[in-house]
């Protein structure tokens, strides 16, 4: 691919919080984000405001050649029209601040719904439930021993 001043080439690898500044993270922590990719990169960017984006899939990083990750392609007069980013750190981190945000949301939104239980009318989760609780008690009220299948010789 041709070298093009205008792009700027975003790895969903810059974001990984598991990883150390010196080992490839390129953003803080407080803009880093858990199991990056680039789905999420580009959810992130698209809804930080970018609008011209490109995404190649299953490119790999030259430093990680075993994953491939994928990269995303930003035009840098887009990012400086449409965002106020002048440079690649700064865009970076307004994709990774949004991108965290959008993660805490989305976990906070599966705890509300896990704490609230099955809808009403829901048959299947609630017999789940049901199943999981009261399945273990029944078999300690009954008295039922196992027995071994092998005889003691």
């Amino acid at each position: 691919m041709d070298h093009n001043p205008d792009r700027i080439c975003v790895w969903p690898g810059y974001f990984d919080t598991r990883i150390s500044r010196r080992n490839g993270r390129r953003v803080p922590k407080d803009s880093s984000v858990i199991k990056p990719d680039l789905e999420g990169l580009f959810l992130a960017a698209r809804k930080l405001g970018l609008k011209k984006i490109k995404r190649e899939e299953g490119t790999s990083h030259p430093s990680r050649p075993h994953a491939k990750e994928g990269r995303m392609w930003v035009s840098r007069a887009g990012s400086r029209q449409s965002v106020g980013a002048n440079s690649k750190e700064e865009l970076m981190q307004l994709i990774g601040a949004q991108w965290r945000q959008m993660q805490r949301d989305q976990k906070e939104a599966n705890a509300e719904r896990i704490a609230k239980g099955p809808q009403t009318g829901d048959r299947r989760a609630r017999a789940q439930r049901k199943g999981k609780s009261s399945g273990s008690k029944s078999s300690q009220k009954s008295g039922f021993k196992k027995r071994s299948s092998f005889k003691k010789r």
